[in-house]
């Protein structure tokens, strides 16, 4: 369970940064080398290099070396943790609501006796 916390938490910090989610959308529309993706970067090659090395160790993208480019593209299955986590969380809280409203309604049925 540690280990699920640590990953999901780095996952998180990963998202949680404009420009990484900017790399993401791009890259969903398929794959790009780092030139073209830098070039859509407000910064230099150094600090853009920094967040696709917090994506890859993420798990959110894979880099390969093609001759003198290199190439990115989606791993889906490092947004597979984010989506199973949200569809917890998703049934959590619909159990919890769903026991808010027939606490409601019990109540209210209760008052009108």
């Amino acid at each position: 369970m540690a280990q699920y916390s640590a990953v999901l938490d780095g996952v998180f910090g990963a998202l949680a940064d404009p420009t990484r989610r900017t790399v993401l959308r791009r890259l969903g529309h398929g794959p790009a080398s780092v030139g073209d993706l830098a070039r859509e970067a407000p910064m230099t090659l150094p600090s853009f290099m920094k967040h696709l090395r917090m994506l890859e160790s993420n798990g959110l993208i894979r880099t390969a070396k093609s001759g003198r480019v290199r190439v990115c593209e989606l791993n889906r299955e490092g947004l597979g943790l984010v989506e199973d986590w949200l569809a917890e969380q998703r049934s959590v809280w619909a159990d919890r609501t769903d026991r808010l409203e027939r606490f409601v309604t019990t109540t209210l049925e209760e008052e009108k006796q």
